[in-house]
């Protein structure tokens, strides 16, 4: 996937992909990689490929992105039906269709003195949808027939990639399954038809060996693609239209507002858009968003912290705007939090407050096993979690969140038709710095909260983001034992008490605080000088020890007094604690990996003979009786190959391999979930029927 391309629609490729002969469709995956391969010039809406001395492509975008096939055009002989539009449009990012917000009027021109970007409309081109779904539309008894054939295509469609795996799913199964996600969105089902074109997206990342891809999205899109076919056919009244999900995001006017800036944070995605998303909370500590999200990359994701946006006939940038505070009459709000910037709008800047001050200060004031609860629950219901009373996205001290401001792109949920967050996996926590452990993807900030070792990791792995970059600078801070911060977070569901790190109370003046993915933290932010009441205790690194198992949290490391410095002459060495072997893990790995290399590898690398009895054994022994049998199951589907009666190999069963691939993902989904809640002291929440 080129992220210099224009992204194009889901229909388009599909289409260009269909008209193909079957010896071209052969060579497709070879054209993906030369058109990728070449360079590419933009002239406004225009993007012009070279892709070999006689042959030009264009790629015509108005709005940044490919609606039609036709905007694809090639100079060789073979056009309209040949290799290169199909191979321009599968190396292209994929474009995910929206459609304008419900009872949002179009906003007015932007002042022309700073460039500047409407909160009203979504962060991707408005594309007009047959028969789009609404959240104010009738909740029908059933799924209609149409809804069941493209989730029976969708589910078909899954299959097949999963019995491919990674390698196998090249351009011609992405185009299947983008067809069936466009069948879906045709027939009402945005939310399975978004998270169709996440699998795409991963897919791509994966065969394009993207340092960004992780195996675990794909895992995860996958198996809500697959959830969504499963369930539509038989789900009716609510759990349907949750399931279902909606295009478009209804605004509701919600009168005079008194909002105080909390963060901001950089969104970059793997589907070709980027920028910036400011949260505010009002008095009552409901969270409000305000976007700026529109096709680019990591430059855009970077400097659009100081681009202005405008709110009414008010303009700040989201650095301004996340330390700063609105008065806002007249204001529309979408159900997730949405701030709407219709002509009817009214704001004006207004002071700020610091996180110590009220009424910011009473997101921290909730207890920690109380935010993880709520963490936790917001994503186990698809009927609750897709409610349009407004009621969702209240964020009364410390309420609300979906992950993903891209609603195809990646975030949970991610798994929806719609964009936007309600800060609902947000956590605010108080911290005190402790050390550092090494994981795959990088070290860690281990921190003490409320007697809890909490590993804090960076957000976001892109270089062009100073995510990685500050949490080494904090790390100094750990070598001085004892540093207070506070911080927010954003829940990740694993057997250790894990966030991923998005703002901190700046080191040398707690009033004010840093943006970790805007912000560029210096030595100079850091605490330099002792402080008058605090004793001079040397820190002393702490000898490795063996940490607890995963469903246990870690052992900490024991703090000196907390306000000691970091050393003028340099910081200490900082604390590190070894991770967990394999032998400390909970015995549900054996499991969660066989789901991930079925993802990754397909249905053959499980066919293999192998350890399969002894890790079904070592589950039971350990009391996990049904995921013994889910990967007996697994690996026997997996393997199953029937014959002819002249001998020959028959055509595996994909739906079989499917369905208990789907049972075994599920389950480690809800393991982990519980796994979660018990390594930070709380009560799982209760598991829905799929």
């Amino acid at each position: 996937m080129s992220p210099h391309l224009p992204p194009v629609s889901p229909s388009v490729t599909a289409q260009l992909v269909a008209a193909l002969t079957p010896r071209l469709r052969k060579r497709l995956d070879a054209g993906v990689a030369k058109v990728a391969g070449r360079p590419v010039v933009r002239d406004g809406d225009i993007v012009h490929i070279a892709v070999d001395d006689d042959t030009d492509l264009e790629l015509h975008a108005p709005g940044g992105v490919v609606t039609s096939a036709g905007a694809i055009r090639c100079g060789c002989l073979l056009a309209p039906d040949c290799l290169h539009r199909a191979a321009a449009a599968s190396a292209a990012p994929v474009a995910e269709p929206t459609d304008p917000a419900v009872g949002e009027p179009q906003p007015t021109e932007p002042q022309r003195e700073s460039p500047q970007v409407s909160t009203s409309v979504s962060a991707s081109a408005v594309l007009p949808a047959p028969a789009p779904v609404t959240g104010d539309d009738p909740v029908p008894e059933s799924a209609t027939p149409a809804q069941c054939t493209a989730a029976a295509a969708l589910h078909e469609a899954a299959a097949a990639v999963l019995e491919a795996g990674v390698e196998g799913a090249g351009a011609v199964l992405q185009a299947e399954l983008l067809r069936a996600a466009h069948t879906a969105r045709l027939g009402g089902l945005p939310r399975a038809a978004g998270r169709a074109v996440a699998v795409v997206t991963a897919l791509r990342a994966a065969r394009d060996h993207d340092p960004a891809h992780r195996l675990g999205d794909l895992t995860a899109a996958l198996r809500d693609v697959l959830v969504l076919a499963h369930r539509l056919p038989v789900a009716t009244g609510p759990e349907l239209a949750g399931l279902r999900g909606t295009v478009r995001r209804p605004y509701t006017p919600d009168g005079s507002l008194r909002l105080y800036g909390l963060f901001a944070e950089p969104v970059l995605t793997t589907t070709g858009y980027a920028g910036t998303v400011t949260w505010t909370a009002d008095a009552a500590g409901r969270l409000y968003t305000v976007p700026d999200v529109a096709p680019g990359g990591a430059e855009r994701a970077t400097g659009s912290a100081d681009r202005a946006v405008r709110i009414g006939d008010t303009s700040l940038t989201p650095r301004e705007l996340s330390r700063a505070g609105l008065a806002v009459s007249g204001s529309t709000v979408s159900p997730t939090g949405r701030l709407g910037a219709g002509a009817g709008v009214r704001a004006v800047r207004a002071p700020g407050v610091s996180w110590h001050a009220e009424p910011l200060d009473r997101l921290w004031s909730v207890p920690v096993a109380e935010q993880i609860s709520r963490a936790l629950a917001g994503d186990l219901d698809a009927p609750k979690a897709k409610d349009t009373d407004g009621t969702h996205g209240t964020h009364h001290t410390g309420n609300t969140q979906d992950t993903g401001e891209r609603t195809a792109g990646g975030g949970r949920d991610r798994r929806d038709g719609e964009g936007g967050r309600d800060g609902q996996d947000l956590l605010f926590l108080d911290v005190t710095l402790i050390g550092t452990v090494r994981e795959a993807a990088g070290e860690c900030l281990l921190a003490d909260c409320d007697g809890l070792t909490v590993r804090l990791a960076a957000a976001h792995d892109d270089p062009a983001l100073p995510h990685r970059e500050n949490l080494r600078l904090l790390a100094l801070l750990a070598s001085a034992r004892g540093a207070r911060l506070r911080v927010i977070a954003r829940l990740t569901p694993a057997p250790l008490p894990r966030a991923l790190l998005l703002a901190a109370s700046r080191p040398t003046d707690p009033a004010a605080h840093v943006d970790l993915g805007l912000d560029r933290l210096r030595r100079a932010d850091l605490i330099t000088e002792r402080r008058s009441d605090t004793p001079a205790t040397p820190a002393t690194p702490a000898a490795p020890s063996t940490p607890a198992a995963p469903s246990t949290p870690a052992a900490p490391v024991t703090p000196a007094t907390p306000g000691s410095p970091v050393p003028p002459d340099g910081p200490r060495s900082v604390p590190t604690v070894h991770p967990a072997t394999d032998a400390d893990e909970a015995p549900v790995h054996l499991l969660r990996r066989r789901v991930h290399q079925a993802a990754s590898g397909g249905r053959r690398v499980l066919a293999f003979p192998g350890s399969r009895h002894s890790e079904a054994a070592l589950l039971r022994r350990h009391g996990l009786g049904t995921a013994g049998e889910l990967l007996t199951a697994l690996h026997a589907t997996a393997a199953e190959r029937t014959r002819d009666p002249f001998g020959r190999l028959l055509p595996a069963d994909n739906g079989r391999f499917a369905t208990a691939w789907l049972g075994a993902a599920v389950y480690t989904e809800e393991v982990d979930r519980a796994l979660c809640a018990a390594a930070w002291g709380t009560d799982p929440p209760g598991l829905t029927s799929r």
